[in-house]
């Protein structure tokens, strides 16, 4: 029987993340330690765990089918591969950060100036793009304390929280890249693999609506069903119920969660009353 290969980080929040999104999937996951190929029993796949860095040639190669990675290295690797969704978490920066002394953010700043990161491509395109003529040093990990030893006068890394900037005497002055997780595919896929991918698919656009979703019970008189139906249009209906208590329903509907606030407030005042907000564990549609 055809198998699914994907492949995630062998280590890291991105590995973390990536388990976790699978597992909200219903894909049983029993690896052990330092086991770096897991064979799924309740779903056609293979999970192999690789370095993060290597994924994106092993997509292309179609050694395996489809991976979870982050945009930056996608970009940073510049592979033949297609990106099937984005995930939503992993979220981070590419940016352009100086020691804290420097008191300009102007990208003209790094003018004849020495730039120390692990993306070269990523850097060397943005600065081609801007007009930037700089010296660009390429090393891998610890790109942080180049300035503090005279190798670079600024670096170009990942930033997700900046505290790592921030503990080594930097600050973030110029953003070259949004990234996020997102799902890649190999372009060497046949048609059983395609088949199981939008089977998986599937289940991960369930589990992210849901993430992104919450459940709303709240009580409200009858001739402000209209008002109150008109600020959640999530899904196609709300689900109406009648009260013990004449002239009032219960009304049942999800609001999307970055509103929640905004939507609380706007249901308060047209007259809803007993709202009750519950999590979503999958929301098929």
């Amino acid at each position: 029987m055809s198998k699914l290969k994907i492949a995630v980080q062998k280590s890291g929040r991105l590995n973390e993340d990536s388990l976790k999104l699978l597992k909200n999937c219903g894909i049983a996951i029993n690896n052990g330690k330092d086991q770096l190929k897991v064979t799924v029993d309740n779903f056609p796949m293979e999970i192999l765990f690789l370095r993060n860095s290597d994924i994106p040639q092993y997509v292309e190669d179609g050694t395996v089918d489809i991976a979870i990675v982050g945009e930056n290295l996608l970009y940073e690797k510049q592979k033949n591969v297609a990106v099937v969704k984005k995930l939503g978490f992993s979220k981070c920066n590419v940016s352009l950060a100086v020691p804290k002394d420097v008191d300009t953010d102007v990208l003209d700043y790094f003018n004849g100036k020495k730039i120390a990161t692990s993306y070269p491509v990523t850097l060397q395109a943005f600065l081609d793009k801007n007009n930037i003529q700089s010296e660009i040093h390429t090393i891998s990990g610890s790109v942080e304390i180049a300035p503090n030893i005279g190798l670079a006068d600024g670096i170009c890394d990942i930033v997700s929280s900046g505290s790592t900037l921030f503990k080594n005497g930097l600050r973030e002055t110029q953003v070259i890249l949004k990234s996020e997780a997102v799902l890649i595919k190999s372009l060497q896929l046949n048609e059983t693999q395609e088949d199981l991918l939008s089977k998986l698919l599937f289940r991960i656009n369930a589990v992210l609506r849901a993430k992104n979703s919450r459940y709303i019970l709240l009580n409200v008189p009858n001739d402000k069903i209209p008002a109150v139906t008109n600020i959640l249009p999530v899904l196609k209906s709300p689900t109406i119920l009648p009260l013990a208590i004449e002239g009032w329903s219960s009304l049942h509907s999800v609001i999307d969660d970055n509103q929640f606030w905004e939507v609380i407030d706007e249901l308060k005042a047209v007259g809803a009353e007993d709202i009750l907000v519950v999590p979503i564990n999958k929301m098929v549609i």
